[in-house]
């Protein structure tokens, strides 16, 4: 009998991402305590899910598209909010999210073409900014490099000054 894979307990914790990610863009308008709460808790679930994906053994396919899309989905309706909360910076938002889109969706698409594995394989030839992102274990803001590039605190449109 085969493994029923959306049961494993990396996908289980990426519906619960969605989930939050899904009650935090409702409540970004209205909450932005609740908001930020759901957001953070979402993005920090983004390390734990491929930590657990390696741990238990339960890497598959549909984890990694639905960490990924999950990813870019925050991203780009948080600039939508940050889009009506600034106006005039309306365009810098619309470009910062379309960069994400394009600048992921060819990462993804030219390792696939090179055969790799997974996007997060980076040979020594290819991107040292790329290399270096994927393979640093270290990392500040734990295995989720969205908290610097979708939500830091200080963007946040409630936290403004005045």
């Amino acid at each position: 009998m085969a493994e029923n894979i959306y049961l494993f307990v990396p996908n289980i914790i990426g519906y619960v991402r969605i989930l939050l990610a899904l009650l935090s863009f409702w409540l970004m308008p209205h909450s932005p305590v609740g908001a930020i709460t759901c957001y953070g808790i979402s993005t920090l679930l983004d390390s734990v899910d491929g930590h657990a994906a390696r741990l238990l053994d339960q890497c598959t396919r549909l984890g990694a598209m639905m960490d990924m899309l999950t990813d870019r989905c925050s991203t780009f309706c948080l600039m939508f909010t940050l889009c009506i909360f600034y106006p005039s910076y309306a365009f810098i938002f619309q470009v910062s999210a379309a960069l994400d889109i394009a600048s992921h969706w060819l990462h993804l698409h030219s390792v696939t073409l090179q055969g790799a594995g997974s996007h997060k394989q980076i040979d020594q030839g290819g991107n040292s900014i790329l290399r270096y992102y994927y393979s640093n274990k270290c990392r500040l803001w734990g295995d989720s490099p969205c908290v610097l590039s979708s939500g830091p605190v200080s963007r946040w449109p409630w936290l403004r000054a005045g």
